[in-house]
């Protein structure tokens, strides 16, 4: 039998994953006769939803953070991750055979594929035409504008799929490489398209139009289209849909999640049938009686991260945590510093049900883009700094304004990229931040913080071995060509 590529079989069998397989060939459900009411488009879209954040180890339950942040200079494999593979991101050793970058692969793309069966379906069905079903529509493009923003930066050029295939041909299923240009094209049009969705805050982890304006100014900042970075995230500002929580501590507290701070959140609820926030077990620590953490992610301390807030940092210590209750003796223990902003003092005993959402962005985010933005299009103007004095102010810490009168653009830029760190620790960003300042940058910091393996081609990942062995038309990305 001729192998099929996990890309190719994704194509094929994703619709499999809104209904559990059956050997029965009766029992399957065909697209065709599923997509007849506005609840099965429903169904469809919580499906990409699903592949992206459900169980152990998908995109935005831990995998990104040992796929992508352990090759940064904050963060390192901790004592008890078990994966060599992981191990090997940590140290820069990493290679195509890597199995964290296959699941990086898989899972995108099998997000993709769902999203792209339940746009072609719903489109092409006269019966579902309601605004309800086009605001499926747009939420599906969504999904699919976040998973190929992620997969173009982690592997370059990569493989557009925007339909569902239905043939078995080599044509249809050996994809090759698109040109990371034509791979923000279409993110931008498919985040252009999702700005028709709902003008309202975040409704349990669904996507708005300021969803798709915040990502879609944080795409034109990846690509330093400053103009159009600055222009999309001051829409999001000035639209006053969102604003920053008083307390840093309410961004990541239960009772105020889905608030006006959160713009597009990962979902976690623990104490059910599906897995809560895994970060919050493997930052934990093993030593505290009653509390069953894994402590696999831990600080790199030699990137001096915890000593690089000021102790009056308001965040500094919902960040980290350095003193644990135990639920067993009630005792106090004193620890190293373990990223804390998703321990859930609900559930201490087990910390993997957590119910703490991870943002995948916040308004806070879209302040410092527009600082950076504006920075770069226009030096450090007032409106520039009057961004991230706004997050520096919750946080607690001295304003620019009172502070860095004198600041040039470079200077200014550094300050935002300092400012993003800290705000945005343990939130999937560090590695984006670092790459996308360039080789040079990303070295200079790795090699600082005691990484040494750190090489150019580090600002990607390479393309699975596997994918290549079998799809004659996929190339490796050239960083990484022997």
């Amino acid at each position: 039998m001729k192998k099929i590529s996990i890309l190719s079989l994704l194509i094929l069998f994703t619709i499999s994953a809104c209904n559990s397989l059956d050997e029965d060939p009766k029992a399957f459900i065909a697209a065709n006769n599923f997509y007849k009411t506005t609840e099965d488009a429903e169904a469809a879209v919580i499906a990409i939803h699903n592949a992206i954040n459900s169980t152990t180890h998908t995109l935005y339950n831990r995998l990104i953070q040992i796929s992508t942040e352990m090759a940064t200079d904050d963060y390192e494999a901790g004592p008890r991750a078990r994966n060599a593979h992981v191990r090997a991101i940590s140290n820069l050793t990493h290679d195509a055979s890597n199995d964290r970058m296959l699941e990086l692969w898989r899972q995108s793309y099998d997000g993709i594929n769902r999203a792209n069966i339940a746009i072609d379906n719903i489109s092409n069905n006269p019966d579902l035409n309601s605004q309800k079903d086009k605001d499926l529509v747009n939420e599906a493009k969504f999904l699919r504008a976040v998973l190929y923003f992620n997969l173009v930066r982690w592997f370059g050029d990569v493989p557009i799929v925007l339909h569902e295939t239905t043939s078995l041909s080599p044509e249809a299923l050996n994809v090759s490489n698109a040109a990371e240009s034509a791979v923000y094209a279409q993110i931008e049009t498919d985040l252009t398209d999702a700005e028709a969705l709902p003008v309202v805050q975040q409704i349990n982890g669904r996507p708005t139009a300021g969803a798709a304006k915040s990502i879609l100014s944080k795409v034109y900042l990846t690509q330093k289209k400053w103009e159009k970075a600055a222009e999309k995230s001051k829409e999001v500002i000035d639209s006053k849909v969102y604003d920053l929580f008083e307390d840093y501590a309410d961004v990541f507290n239960v009772a105020t999640k889905n608030g006006k701070e959160h713009i597009f959140s990962a979902q976690f609820k623990g104490l059910t049938n599906w897995e809560g926030n895994m970060l919050a077990s493997t930052s934990a620590p093993t030593s505290v009686p009653g509390i069953a953490g894994d402590q696999a992610d831990a600080l790199h301390t030699a990137g001096g991260l915890f000593e690089a807030f000021a102790e009056n940092d308001k965040r500094k210590y919902i960040t980290f945590a350095v003193q644990f209750v135990s639920p067993t003796d009630g005792k106090t223990y004193t620890t190293s510093p373990h990223f804390n902003k998703y321990f859930d003092p609900a559930t201490p005993a087990s910390p993997r049900q957590s119910s703490k959402n991870t943002p995948i962005i916040r308004f806070a985010e879209v302040l410092l883009i527009y600082a950076e933005a504006v920075n770069e299009k226009n030096g450090p103007t007032a409106e520039a700094i009057v961004a991230i004095d706004r997050v520096r102010a919750r946080a607690g810490i001295p304003l620019l304004s009172e502070t860095e009168s004198t600041l040039n653009q470079n200077d200014f830029r550094e300050a935002v990229f300092e400012e993003r760190r800290k705000e945005l620790v343990f939130e999937y960003q560090r590695w984006f931040d670092l790459a996308r300042r360039g080789a040079d940058y990303f070295v200079a910091k790795l090699k600082a913080a005691g990484k040494t393996n750190a090489q150019p081609k580090h600002i990607h990942f390479p393309i699975p071995q596997r994918e290549l062995d079998l799809n004659p038309n996929l190339k490796q990305n050239p960083d990484w060509k022997i």
